[in-house]
């Protein structure tokens, strides 16, 4: 069974920065991408940045230029280091990883919560 496990969630005032891990249970080549996404309350899922097994990155327009996404192959962990936040960054984040023919695994989420 695959396990995805986040923390580095917490309170941060506006323009303040903190760093997400996430923790694989099976190293990080078994997954063709991975990758971060939030959920605000009232709100749907929302994808934020992705990272391929190739090393590829995208973004989303909203965190696009403040959040960087990496990883780190000896430690099956994958980071998400965000700069610059502002309280509509305020959600749950949830770690995720895609295996061809098998879908989508996902983390049980961390909150961040950026007060003005």
């Amino acid at each position: 069974q695959v396990q995805l496990v986040e923390s580095g969630g917490g309170l941060v005032q506006a323009g303040g920065s903190l760093r997400l891990s996430c923790v694989f249970s099976e190293p990080l080549f078994t997954f063709n991408a991975m990758g971060w996404a939030r959920q605000a309350p009232g709100k749907q899922r929302e994808l934020v940045a992705v990272i391929t097994s190739g090393g590829s990155r995208n973004y989303s327009d909203s965190v696009k230029g403040r959040f960087t996404i990496t990883r780190e192959n000896g430690k099956k962990t994958v980071y998400m280091q965000m700069n610059s936040l502002k309280p509509e960054d305020t959600a749950v984040y949830y770690c995720a990883a895609n295996r061809p023919f098998q879908g989508t695994y996902w983390g049980q989420g961390t909150q961040v919560t950026v007060s003005s």
